[in-house]
């Protein structure tokens, strides 16, 4: 049995009638057909496909019951309308159905959008396909069919969905946590969230720093201060949401902002009302900058650690923007899990390399005064991402006999051992050049003490002795690198001392040579850290420092500033010592 076969008409004007009058005519055929009529009736009433017959305006003449029960809408208030009319939701190609009505070859089209019944889908999909009826070579319409693939389709964007998800979080993990630096960090979060996730974000992280001036926060208020905000005019800068670092904001035990911190769970706010931001917001005035700005809906997320939550991310959306989704509030908590790991890293890094500073320079200390007659300047320059406490040090000791001993040191290795080593060969360095002997004779007899100490680090150490009554300089080392003379001239030129074995090995002897001094020319002393990089020859590292052409003519700490810009690029690999010294150009005596 096929539609060419049945009374087609029926459907478009009226089984009954068109039945009747069939039967008036020749009532054997018209009982046939109409018995046919009622079999195909009950083939589409009973299919769980949907089915509808449309005119050729596009019109529905029939909707079978599983079409009425899929879209929610009694098969009797179709007839007669348009899909548009019936479900203005529901969007299909009326282009292809005409050309179906065209040229009579079914087409198979995708149907989407939504419909008065309520669905587990979150967008639902029909796959539909149509064909052109015909009687008597009359074209009467369309009959579609169309079968849900919702699930399917639904799958589908999950699984597309999971991958860009994986491709954020693959991207999030090259992108945040690049350096060390808690703002840095902070930053590089918020801009990776703007515009994917949010109009603008901020991070905030718990405040510990109590050096500030600002009075502590009263009991029961946590603060929190903002490190880092991205997107969007800064509209709202006036309350903290987009302000500059440094910025800190106090939150109450009912603020949203607390309940996320203390559930460690995400607080979502979407088209939130005006009671509800001014709890974020704190007061009026702040509540009207807010919707002046267009914010709509806020999402708070942890910044979650292994202990406690280091901070918050705080995400707006604005404008025509969705408010935030379950997917949305998922994605976040993953960003901000791996971002709280670099964040707290960053924190405890920072943390360290203040007290491993502070102590450095607490075991340096200031060297001591050089005469009157002598100008020195010094720079200590700790390598990158290492402690920052290690084996340099330096130091300058006045002479009763007029003169100035300088001294560089370096112990071998890094670390809080080296540091305590390096402060141990100071010391006895100080002492042993406090008897007058000679430069060699304080490195012989340093040499033979400590190994006496059973010291598991050896030292290397340069001297110099400066005399300037008579412009001259006393060397001596002891496996250390040379100095150099920078001369008013521009020239620099590496003084080739004689040198022993390191201290701490009682290993051999010393020698000293002595050197004018010339007026105007700076003495550079230095640890190794200034002339190695890895990978790069020693002697073209020395060919660098000795192809300088510096002005030395202004103050030893320009000297020094324009010498480390012309040979440092980005983070030092080893910790840099220096110790520049220069005569003072004598006074000339007035006469009486």
């Amino acid at each position: 049995m096929g539609f060419e076969r049945l009374p087609l008409g029926a459907l478009f004007s009226g089984a009954e009638d068109s039945l009747l009058s069939a039967m008036a005519d020749a009532p054997t055929e018209a009982v046939k057909q109409a018995h046919e009529y009622r079999i195909l009736r009950g083939i589409l009433d009973g299919t769980s496909a949907a089915v509808a017959v449309l005119d050729e305006d596009l019109r529905f003449r029939y909707v079978n019951p599983a079409m009425a029960w899929m879209s929610g809408v009694p098969s009797a208030t179709f007839h007669g309308r348009t899909m548009a009319e019936v479900l203005p939701d529901v969007h299909r190609s009326e282009e292809t159905l005409r050309m179906v009505l065209v040229d009579g070859r079914p087409r198979a089209l995708s149907v989407t959008g939504t419909t008065r019944t309520r669905s587990p889908f979150r967008n639902r999909q029909w796959s539909a396909v149509y064909h052109r009826l015909e009687e008597d070579g009359r074209v009467l319409g369309l009959c579609g069919i169309a079968v849900e693939v919702s699930g399917l389709r639904q799958y589908v964007d999950d699984l597309e969905k999971a991958h860009q998800r994986l491709a954020l979080l693959d991207t999030a993990a090259a992108r945040i946590g690049t350096t060390l630096s808690v703002e840095k960090t902070c930053a590089e979060l918020a801009e990776f969230v703007v515009p994917s996730l949010a109009d603008r974000a901020s991070v905030w992280t718990l405040d510990s720093d109590e050096s500030t001036d600002v009075a502590p926060p009263a009991p029961g208020i946590l603060r929190l201060r903002i490190r880092a905000s991205a997107g969007g005019p800064d509209v709202v800068g006036r309350i903290g949401l987009v302000a500059e670092a440094g910025y800190f904001f106090d939150v109450t035990r009912e603020s949203p902002v607390r309940r996320c911190l203390d559930t460690v769970r995400p607080w979502v706010g979407n088209l939130a009302t005006d009671e509800v931001l001014q709890k974020m917001t704190r007061t009026p005035l702040n509540l009207a900058v807010f919707r002046e700005s267009g914010i709509h809906s806020v999402l708070v997320v942890p910044l979650p650690t292994r202990d406690h939550p280091v901070g918050i991310v705080y995400l707006c959306r604005a404008g025509d923007s969705a408010p935030f989704t379950d997917e949305d509030s998922v994605v976040v908590q993953e960003l901000a899990s791996r971002a709280a790991v670099a964040i707290d890293n960053a924190h405890q890094y920072t943390l360290e390399h203040t007290m491993a500073l502070e102590l450095q320079h607490a075991l340096l200390s200031e060297p001591g005064v050089p005469h009157p007659d002598i100008e020195t300047a010094s720079r200590y320059l700790p390598a990158g991402r290492r402690a920052l406490v290690g084996g340099d040090w330096f130091d300058s000791i006045a002479l009763p006999s007029g003169c100035t001993l300088q001294v560089m040191g370096d112990v071998m290795g890094h670390g809080f051992t080296a540091a305590v080593a390096m402060c141990q060969y100071r010391c006895l360095v100080r002492s042993v050049a406090a008897s007058g002997v000679p430069v060699e004779r304080i490195l012989q007899e340093a040499d033979h003490r400590l190994a006496g100490l059973g010291l598991d680090r050896v030292a290397t150490c340069l001297l110099a002795l400066i005399d300037p009554g008579r412009r001259t300089c006393t060397l001596a080392g002891a496996g250390h690198p040379p100095p150099a003379v920078l001369y008013p001239d521009a020239r620099t030129e590496l003084l080739t001392a004689p040198t022993g074995p390191p201290l701490g090995t009682d290993l051999g002897s010393y020698e000293a040579m002595t050197t004018p001094l010339p007026p105007g020319a700076v003495l550079l002393m230095y640890t190794d850290g200034l002339i190695e990089q890895r990978g790069t020859d020693i002697d073209a590292c020395v060919r660098r420092l000795t192809s300088l052409h510096l002005d030395v003519g202004g103050p030893l700490e320009s000297v020094l500033d324009a010498l480390l810009a012309r040979l440092l690029h980005g983070q030092a690999e080893d910790d840099i010592t220096l110790l520049a010294t220069r005569l003072r150009t004598p006074r000339p005596r007035r006469r009486g």
